[in-house]
């Protein structure tokens, strides 16, 4: 039902005129480039068929004008509002130029690759931007005021004041930033610190906007407005941190300026020095005036990045990794530190029991744990009772009632015993006698893990240690950066002894633990005062304002749809490894590019001093230009061989 739902949904956004002139707005710049590419086949056959002249004229100023219409509209713009030459007008130029002394069909070929390389930077661009929808979407709206007599009152979040009294209730989202000042629960803060266990609290604890409340109900008060609160800091700090310009961008809009009034200054010489300096006449000088800048055009340099980031994109793509722009491929193999979450990102995510002491029989033990664990949803129970099915058991103890002990665990009633199954604050009042469970914990607490009590009829009986274990591959991913001389460095919001046993099984080079995502962002920039270039590969919602942050932003598929829309890099299946293969497609992509580079501007050089030489017509200018062009995109396809 739903997929048919979901092909319904597609019928009609195909059948809306609405959607359908967006679609054809959005890419307009791409149709009007193949249109352009199309008007040139059909002169270029006109004219092979000796076609009326006055059809193939249309023909080609046709190509010009639609091919070239968002380049030219973009430098002009560039010139009357800003000031500044930039390539497209050096395109138009050397476009007219050429249909000014007979090629109409070697300027038209120009205006086409050129305007064909924009629209595929446009749509790059288009689908790398950002969306928040879903981040705000996790914002609650509304929350419970307590008045003075304490009746429940609904208001809108954005109407709370600090020191407001509110009511969070069992499965309600925090609606704002505060201090609990009664009750005990238990709060799901994963959309802050990205830490998957809920986090107990009780009266004087911190809670913050947009994490979710578990099975107690809370008296809390404000003490931040919404607009100050963690969450919607969360939210600016993408938006801001997006809205920065990469610096490959900077450096081209640099480069460009003065490229082109350096050949707009040597063809003015060229028109004016010649005739006296060496006696050229004005249809010589005009004519290799014409022809140094068609061979000036950087048709070849653009064709350079262009096809080979595409090529490497589709190559990822096909190897489950996306990438939303070739800039952040560009820049993978270039970075000097890779920070990375902890939890569904180095880790698995899902708690496993690792440890086990107990001073009774251990079977009859865990066939209890596994009888009471089976009764609830909470993580660590799950660990428990995956453990214990692991062990055989199936959890066959009969047991009579439950009861919810928010913030500490379960009191559990069997017909003969008694049991509490939670942290160390449920089991605080009972009898502690053994020294081997007391040594047990302790060295568990040293190595980070979990600890949870199991008690029977008030007398400390077993304790397990519970821990979220590290992905297979994360070992071999770690290593082969250290290899690269890249810095890794694990950011998490868990406490030092975790993070620190973690950070050492994995090979990590440093840890930081304990880490809001306010944090994150500025440990982020810390690293990158650091060392230069940082990759932020994460998971969670908490994860989204670092990884923007970040040069790059490395998303695990299975993540969040915020972190996903935030990243630059998706690994869609959550294969970690894949990080590996996208850095050795990014040094193949940047040898590539380099090559591609050296050539086409080596091809140039000799070309203008070929013209100078006067070697050079018109046409095999051309054929020189555009057959490096050619080579380069054929080098840059290379990289379609995954």
């Amino acid at each position: 039902m739903r997929e048919d739902i979901m092909e319904l949904s597609k019928y009609n956004q195909a059948t809306d005129p609405h959607f359908l002139s967006h679609k054809i707005k959005e890419h307009l710049e791409l149709i009007f480039s193949i249109i352009s590419g199309l008007l040139i086949l059909f002169a270029y056959i006109s004219e092979i068929n000796q076609v009326e002249n006055i059809f193939i004229a249309i023909l080609y100023i046709s190509a010009y004008v639609i091919g070239g219409y968002y380049k030219a509209k973009e430098g002009i713009e560039d010139l009357l509002y800003d000031k500044s030459l930039n390539v497209e007008i050096l395109m138009i130029i050397a476009a007219v130029g050429a249909a000014s002394i007979g090629y109409w069909h070697e300027g038209a070929i120009l205006i086409f690759i050129f305007s064909l390389s924009g629209a595929l930077e446009t749509y790059s661009l288009q689908k790398s931007e950002k969306n928040l929808s879903k981040l705000v979407e996790l914002a609650p709206e509304e929350a419970n005021l307590l008045t003075n007599d304490d009746s429940i009152v609904p208001v809108r979040v954005s109407q709370l004041k600090i020191g407001d009294r509110i009511l969070i209730r069992n499965g309600e989202r925090v609606p704002a930033d505060g201090e609990v000042i009664s009750g005990v629960t238990s709060i799901d803060e994963s959309t802050i610190t990205g830490e998957s266990m809920p986090v107990s609290k009780q009266a004087g604890d911190g809670v913050f906007n947009g994490t979710i409340n578990g099975s107690g109900s809370v008296v809390v008060k404000v003490t931040k407005r919404n607009e100050d609160s963690l969450f919607q800091k969360m939210i600016q700090l993408v938006e801001e941190a997006k809205g920065n310009r990469p610096p490959s961008q900077q450096l081209i809009d640099k480069i460009e300026g003065p490229y082109v009034i350096t050949v707009l200054a040597v063809v003015a010489l060229m028109l004016i020095i010649p005739p006296f300096a060496i006696n050229w006449s004005f249809d010589q000088t005009f004519y290799r005036a014409m022809v140094l800048l068609v061979v000036a055009s950087p048709c070849a340099v653009v064709a350079s990045i262009m096809p080979a980031i595409l090529s490497a994109i589709s190559t990822g793509a096909r190897n489950g990794v996306l990438m939303k722009g070739g800039t952040y491929l560009e820049q993978l193999s270039k970075v000097k530190a890779m920070a990375f979450d902890k939890t569904g990102t180095i880790t698995k995510g899902q708690p496993e029991v690792t440890d086990y002491e107990t001073i009774e029989d251990q079977q009859d033990v865990l066939e209890a744990l596994v009888s009471i664990e089976k009764q609830s949803s909470h993580p660590l129970a799950k660990a428990v009772v995956a453990f214990g099915e692991s062990q055989k058991l199936t959890g066959k103890i009969h047991i009579e009632s439950i009861e919810d002990v928010p913030g500490e665990g379960v009191k559990a009633y069997s017909p003969q015993n008694t049991f509490l199954v939670g942290n160390e604050r449920l089991i605080q009042d009972i009898e502690h006698d053994s020294d081997i469970l007391q040594n047990k914990r302790k060295e568990l607490q040293n190595e980070g893990k979990t600890v949870v009590y199991v008690a029977k009829n008030d007398r400390l009986i077993a304790v397990l240690g519970i821990k979220d274990q590290i992905r297979p591959e994360t070992k071999a991913l770690i290593q082969f950066l250290n290899k690269q001389g890249i810095k890794t460095i694990m950011i998490t919001g868990d406490h030092e002894n975790t993070a620190t046993s973690i950070s050492q099984e994995a090979g990590l080079t440093e840890w930081i633990s304990e880490c809001l995502p306010e944090e994150k962002v500025s440990q982020v920039e810390r690293l990158k005062e650091i060392y230069g270039s940082v990759a932020m590969v994460g998971d969670g919602v908490n994860d989204a304002p670092a990884m923007a942050k970040a040069d790059i932003g490395i998303a695990m598929g299975n993540g969040t749809d915020v972190a996903i829309e935030t990243s630059d890099l998706v690994l869609m299946n959550s294969e970690i490894e894949k990080i590996k293969q996208s850095y050795k497609l990014s040094s193949r992509l940047n040898r590539i590019i380099k090559q591609n580079l050296v050539f086409s501007i080596a091809v140039i050089i000799l070309l203008i001093m070929a013209n100078f030489s006067q070697n050079l017509s018109l046409p095999l200018g051309v054929i020189g230009h555009e057959g490096s062009t050619i080579l380069v995109i054929l080098n840059g396809l290379r990289l379609l061989r995954g």
